[in-house]
């Protein structure tokens, strides 16, 4: 069907079926326009939600990274981020293949549409023309032939008119004879340009117009499948990011089903787990016989100094590790702050930093060992004496490490059971040294508890003799010893495995040398050379009468 012969009275209906077409072709490419600003806010929406949850450098949220949980999500974000990247190669394209070129088709067909329209206007203004041209000469015609009529009905009465004389009769014939001639010519006139009209009619309604339309209905019809065409481009490129995508979500898909509840919890256990076994029983303390002093290795609530119960016994709070320092401002070197298991954790991965320093370092000097070779044997590329200050500097550095290595290695073989240090007793035995001296005094000063915790007391016992000394070995060979203050039965067995305690079994009867001073703990000899800690709660004390009084 063409629109130049089912719609050649219809110029004006199509101008504005036209005009509209121009206007849905614009109103489409605006729906691209903002599908394009969408995909670009949602594409910096999803990057600045990743960066927002990605885990602070240096943070806590770093060391969470050993859960499976964690690095999960951290894998979710990682292609939510990819997943942004490609909501903005959608906004791109749609932005280059179809804004782009809309955009300038759509001021093609406004240049296209208005040259056929005017086409069409002057063709409808020539016939216009052509039909008032015959018009004008239909009533000049007409007109003529009104005067002709009119001229000739005078003659005839002038003629039939006795009294008119023969000049006006005469002259009235000459009068009518004129206006059957103009007449005659207008009729000439008339039918000539009415021939031309018919012709330029034909011409306009079948040829002219057609054409014209036909270029029009062209136009729509390319507008349509562009439209069509656009709309094709807008789903091949979402189409093509879907591979993509997919493998995004399948990433975050392989990443969920990796995680490992149990190894997840494992690790709590390897994060926290003290070392240490869980506390005893609590002691049935029965006052209605002669106090004894027992109070339990899991209990804080201790009696008093002055041998008179504390009024919150019946509060007790567990004691885990008993001889671990407390952190007092910057951690020791040798992690004696944790407890056992965090604290070979700590060694260990200490160990493992300076190997990983020690191996940086030896493949710096491998490097350089080489650049020296070669500048040996080519002199021209370099002078072999400008290595040698960076290799004794790194020499030197790889024997420091090496011998920090061998001191973590030694606290850890410590951990493990495998290699006791003198370091560890030196310290503890200065720890003594300086309660001893307290009590020497006799005056109010901080006095280490064996946990490391300090409390503010005055010695109660001003019988106890110590020597005090300037200087002993790491064998202690010259220390005095301190004076016995009674005897203790141990009524269960105790395994020493901690710092300054002693291993005891069940019915042995040791010496006290220091009885518990609210702490728990009670210390007791074997022999001259075998003393330390033990549960106040595990043995029973008989104190010498003298003590007593005291």
């Amino acid at each position: 069907m063409s629109w130049g012969t089912e719609l050649w009275d219809q110029f004006d209906n199509l101008d504005k079926h036209l005009q509209w077409g121009i206007e849905f072709v614009d109103k489409y490419n605006k729906f691209v326009k903002d599908r394009t600003d969408i995909e670009i806010s949602y594409a910096k929406q999803l990057r600045n939600l990743s960066k927002k949850y990605q885990p602070k450098k240096n943070s806590r949220e770093e060391e969470e990274q050993r859960f499976t949980s964690c690095r999960a999500f951290m894998t979710l974000l990682n292609e939510m981020n990819d997943y942004a990247g490609q909501h903005e190669v959608v906004a791109e394209n749609m932005s280059g293949m179809i804004f782009a070129e809309l955009a300038r088709y759509i001021q093609e067909l406004k240049q296209e549409k208005k040259m056929h329209f005017q086409e069409g206007r002057r063709a409808q203004q020539h016939i216009e023309s052509c039909w008032k041209q015959l018009e004008a000469s239909k009533r000049r015609f007409e007109r003529d032939c009104k005067e002709a009529e009119r001229a000739q009905q005078h003659f005839e009465k002038m003629d039939s008119d006795l009294n008119v004389t023969k000049a006006d009769v005469e002259k009235a014939r000459q009068q009518a004879h004129t206006r059957h001639q103009m007449a005659s010519d207008s009729k000439a006139e008339y039918c000539s340009i009415l021939q031309n009209f018919n012709k330029e009619q034909h011409e306009h309604y079948y040829t002219n117009i057609p054409n014209i339309f036909q270029k029009i209905q062209d136009l729509d019809e390319r507008r349509i499948v562009r439209i069509g065409d656009s709309m094709k481009t807008f789903s091949e490129v979402d189409r093509k990011v879907i591979p993509i995508i997919g493998k995004c979500l399948d990433e975050i898909t392989k990443a969920a089903e990796s995680i490992d509840e149990k190894q997840d919890t494992q690790l709590v256990i390897e994060s926290f787990k003290s070392g240490f076994e869980q506390p005893g029983d609590v002691e049935f303390e029965d006052f209605s016989q002669a106090m004894k002093r027992t109070v339990s290795e899991s209990s804080l609530s201790n009696s008093r100094p002055d041998g008179k119960p504390d009024s919150k016994s019946g509060k007790s709070k567990g004691k885990l590790w008993p001889f671990i320092k407390k952190n007092k401002g910057a951690a020791p070197e040798d992690f004696s702050h944790l407890p056992p298991e965090q604290r070979r954790k700590k060694l260990q991965q200490k160990i493992d930093e300076i190997g990983k320093e020690i191996q940086k370092e030896s493949d710096e000097r491998d490097g350089l060992t080489k650049m020296k070779d070669v500048y040996v044997k080519n002199p021209q590329m370099g002078d072999p004496s400008s290595v040698a200050p960076r290799l004794a500097e790194i020499g030197q550095a790889i024997e420091k490490l090496r011998q920090e290595s061998q001191k973590f290695e030694a606290w850890l073989a410590e951990v493990e059971g495998r290699l006791p240090t003198k370091s560890d007793q030196t310290r503890r035995q200065s720890e003594m040294y300086e309660s001893q001296s307290s009590a020497v005094n006799n005056c109010p000063q901080d006095r280490e508890s064996p946990d490391g915790s300090y409390t503010e007391e005055q010695s109660q016992d001003p019988q106890l003799k110590v020597a005090a000394q300037n200087e002993f070995d790491d064998e202690f060979d010259d220390e005095e010893v301190l004076t016995t203050i009674g005897t203790c039965k141990a009524m269960y067995s105790f395994e020493g495995q901690n710092e300054g305690t002693i291993t005891i079994t069940e019915g042995e009867t040791l010496t006290v040398i220091e009885e518990d001073k609210g702490d728990g703990w009670t210390r007791v000899r074997r022999s001259e050379d075998e003393e330390g800690y033990v549960p106040t709660s595990y043995v029973e004390v008989y104190l010498d009468k003298s003590v007593k009084g005291t």
